[in-house]
């Protein structure tokens, strides 16, 4: 997984933006429940690694470009340690009821996929090209 001080350090290589991490970034080693989605945690929310394999399998369609973890505003200010999510792009040609009967949005505990980035596009950085034809939604927790 990788670390809060490498995150600080492309966030500031990219302009004191968010980097958009790749899923092996944020999931990879992270045993971390809560670095995703807390306020479900413990209330029957699928596990940090079932998600995860979720978004890989999701990674690997042929209708996915990519899929990307957003973090949260919260662990860019200074008493944050951890590295934690708000949420997760998916630039997909595939329609929104599709993806959430795909993740299974409701044994997630997340809301539907909507469209667009979880803040303003021009907070991030590190963020993959979309290609024509295909557009970004986020899934997210609330």
């Amino acid at each position: 997984m990788i670390t809060r001080d490498e995150v600080l350090a492309r966030s500031t290589a990219g302009g004191d933006r968010f980097p958009l991490l790749s899923l092996d970034e944020f999931f990879a080693g992270n045993d971390e429940e809560a670095s995703i989605a807390p306020n479900q945690e413990g209330l029957g929310r699928p596990p940090l690694a079932d998600i995860a394999a979720r978004l890989q399998v999701l990674e690997t369609d042929e209708d996915v470009a990519w899929v990307r973890v957003q973090l949260h505003e919260e662990m860019f200010e200074d008493d944050s340690e951890d590295v934690v999510a708000e949420s997760v792009a998916i630039c997909t040609t595939l329609p929104d009821a599709v993806l959430d009967r795909r993740l299974d949005v409701e044994e997630l505990q997340a809301e539907p996929v909507w469209e667009g980035l979880s803040y303003d596009e021009d907070l991030y950085c590190d963020v993959p090209a979309v290609p024509e034809g295909y557009r970004v939604v986020t899934l997210g927790w609330d």
